[in-house]
Formats: structure tokens, sequence, C-alpha cells
């Protein structure tokens, strides 16, 4: 090897090659680790141009800077992007770097539709269950509420948009929708009626269902009158089941009725 001129020299190139690779890497480390390349500021926008409503530029910067490591050129963007994820209300985020020492973070806010389940959850319009302060999601209005099986969260989503359709023709509004873990619907209008609307044998008995109550509903109304329908169960293939307190039977109804008999009445002609 010693003997071949060719084989030293390409040795040699590659050391020069390697030993100059080695004084930049270590001159642009050097570099990006200059004061000037701390991170001073990061600035948070909305994602789509619109006003953030419940995600508060200063205290979220302020909050995720400090655990934010590395600088300009060393911070982990996927680092950064997840840890403004975990903040309340915020369902996406999107890093990039700002020379020579900021980061800009773009957030999609949720927008709440509803709660979810028992435990203080929210459901969103695009179909997600987040964690959020209640007080901040309904002080506008009161929230519909939902509740399925882990999994379900679209096809609730779903059928609400449905149902207020559905009963549109009678101003009722659905305000609480509930998937059992037996996937049996029961669906609460803003009346206080709940209704039972079952499993789903085909993709048109929940819509068959809910048009045969609207088309006897003013009727069923006009019987009770002043009274409130508490509960309707529409699972009747031919009818349905409802309960009120305006049919409440009265105590004596079990008691048998007495004839009433009519005496003649004997009128006297004057001559």
């Amino acid at each position: 090897m010693w003997h071949d001129v060719r084989a030293l020299n390409a040795t040699a190139g590659a050391l020069t090659a390697l030993s100059v690779l080695a004084c930049v890497a270590s001159g642009v480390w050097w570099i990006s680790q200059r004061p000037m390349f701390t991170l001073r500021s990061v600035r948070v926008e909305s994602m789509y141009g619109l006003e953030l409503q419940h995600v508060n530029e200063l205290t979220v910067r302020n909050g995720v800077l400090g655990k934010i490591k590395g600088n300009f050129f060393t911070s982990d963007l996927d680092q950064v992007r997840n840890t403004f994820e975990a903040v309340p209300w915020v369902r996406k985020a999107s890093v990039r770097r700002e020379w020579p020492n900021q980061l800009i973070v773009q957030v999609e806010e949720h927008e709440a539709l509803g709660t979810w389940g028992e435990d203080g959850r929210l459901l969103s319009v695009k179909g997600d269950v987040f964690t959020a302060n209640l007080a901040e999601a309904d002080e506008d209005h009161p929230l519909p509420a939902f509740e399925g099986p882990a999994g379900s969260e679209k096809e609730v989503l779903s059928r609400f948009a449905q149902l207020r359709g559905w009963f549109a023709p009678v101003r009722l509004v659905p305000t609480s929708i509930s998937l059992s873990n037996r996937y049996a619907w029961t669906v609460k209008l803003d009346n206080g009626m709940s209704v039972e609307l079952g499993r789903e044998q085909d993709k048109n008995t929940l819509q068959a269902r809910v048009q045969r109550l609207v088309s006897i509903y003013p009727q069923l109304v006009a019987r009770l009158q002043e009274g409130r329908i508490d509960t309707i169960d529409m699972r009747y293939p031919n009818g349905l089941a409802l309960s009120s307190a305006s049919l409440a039977i009265p105590a004596d109804a079990t008691k048998p009725v007495k004839p009433v008999v009519k005496k003649p009445v004997k009128t006297t002609k004057h001559t």
C-alpha cells in the first residue's frame, strides 16, 4: 500500500475531507450555541386567521415557553407541537422557526358542541372529545348532552344533526342524545319529553319511528291539553307507549259506577 501512490493520495484526500467536515461541524455547533440563537419569544396565532375564543395567547406562551428545550436550531418542533396540543381548547398546532430566535405556533381551537358522558368532558363540532372548563363552554347557552360507547362520538354527532331535522316539523329540538352499550338510541327534547327510539333494524328504522311520532304528535298534545308528555316509547312496530302525569288514573276509578235511573215525571192536565 505504501508504494501505491494513487491509494495514498486517495487516503490523504479522504482524511482531509473528514478533517474539513469535522471543522465545519464544530464551527456550526459553536455558532448554534451563541446566545443570539436562544429562543426569545414564541408567537401564538390562530391557524385560520380567526380570533381565538378560549386560548389566551399570553397565558399559553408563558406557560409553555419554560417547557421548550433547546434553541433556535436544536429545539424539537414535534415536542413543541405536542406541548401546545396538550393545552386545553387546543385541537391542533403547527410550529415553524423564524430567524433568528423565535418560534411561530399556529393553533386550531376546539369548538364545543355539547358535553360527553358524565365525567365533564366536551364533544366538539368535529366529533373530538376533549377536556376543558365547562363554564367557558356554556357561557353563552346551555350545551346539549351526548353519551355513547367509546369510539361512537362521530356517529352520535351525525345522528344529532339528523334528529334536529326530523323533529323540526313539530318545532322540537334535541337537547340530549344517548347511545347505550347495546346501541339503543334515546333522545330528550327541549319540551322535557324523552323518546325511546331503540336499536336500528336497518338504515331507515329510526327515521321511520320519528316520522311516525311527528305525524301524531299534534293529536297527542291536543288530547293532553295542558299536560306534558314525560316519555314516549316508539319501539313498538305499530304503536307507542307514553307516560304523562296528566294520564294518572284517579284513586276511585276502579269503583263500579252506579247507573242513574230517571223517574218519569207525571203531568196533570187542567180543563
